[in-house]
């Protein structure tokens, strides 16, 4: 892909998810997550209903009538995004594939943090940190962002969430929003990762998935590669037990994302190629408000 091809594209995802975050994902946003807490602005005259524990006795007994302190939250946060760019991305059998539509979702989030003057982080992972661009402000560096969720070549195919985990337990000393965006098909246990980020961090796991890999369909024998490891398989998808041993299989790995995270005191969003991930995120953010 040339460069012109590219900015074609970035330009592309910019228009659609900065108008969903303007105008619907902003106001969710700012409520969803809280700043780090109060900090004094000013003082001024006492005014009818304001409340007397926030009266200022030094400037009340200096100008012989009430004044109060007046307080404002302490807004800036990070959010760091954590976007997993295994083989298994490359995967979609609707209008477009799991990382298309996971390069979205980052964008709408990033734009949404953007709009209240939070820093935005990026994480690149599969089995390994692929790329970390540290958090910094501004649509400048939020288009950045978005061009290397386009363009980057990964040098592994697998997946370790657990590392990725890791590796923001490492870095990140402030408290920082995290979205772990991936379709969470992978073999590790990030369980005890996982469990030691969320104590520090607000996290979120976004599980990007299609209707496809839920179930084989009865379609005779198959040929089978996987994405990450390259084994080839051949599958009789006529027999019953093979098609109940897949989808007990996948599941179970669902049910392992939905618990471990629950148990974490970690979100979760859970969203399908060819359904609407505005409504998806947009449930959650009110749910947390």
């Amino acid at each position: 892909m040339d460069t012109k091809e590219i900015l074609k594209k970035v330009r592309k995802i910019e228009i659609k998810t900065r108008r969903l975050s303007d105008h619907i994902f902003s106001g969710e946003y700012h409520t969803s997550f809280k700043g780090r807490g109060m900090t004094f602005s000013e003082v001024r005259q006492y005014q009818f209903g304001d409340d007397v524990r926030a009266i200022d006795w030094n400037v009340t007994a200096r100008y012989n009538e009430p004044y109060v302190k007046v307080f404002e939250e302490e807004r800036e946060l990070t959010m760091l995004l954590v976007v997993d760019i295994s083989s298994s991305e490359n995967f979609g059998t609707q209008k477009q594939l799991k990382k298309e539509l996971i390069t979205e979702i980052a964008a709408t989030l990033a734009f949404s943090a953007t709009q209240n003057n939070d820093k935005i982080g990026l994480v690149l992972f599969t089995d390994q940190i692929e790329l970390y661009i540290p958090p910094k402000k501004g649509k400048s560096h939020v288009l950045r962002i978005i061009r290397e969720l386009i363009e980057y070549k990964p040098k592994s195919k697998k997946t370790n969430i657990g590392q990725a985990l890791q590796f923001i337990s490492a870095t990140q000393k402030k408290k920082a929003i995290v979205f772990v965006i991936s379709d969470f098909i992978t073999e590790d246990d990030y369980e005890k990762s996982l469990k030691i980020a969320s104590k520090k961090h607000d996290l979120t796991g976004f599980r990007v998935y299609d209707h496809r890999e839920e179930r084989l369909p009865d379609v005779g024998i198959l040929e089978m590669i996987d994405a990450e490891t390259g084994t080839q398989l051949v599958v009789d998808t006529h027999s019953i037990q093979v098609r109940k041993a897949y989808e007990s299989n996948y599941a179970n790995r669902v049910k392992f994302f939905r618990e471990v995270f629950l148990k974490c005191g970690a979100g979760t969003v859970q969203t399908r190629l060819d359904e609407s991930y505005v409504t998806r995120l947009l449930g959650y953010f009110k749910a947390r408000g």
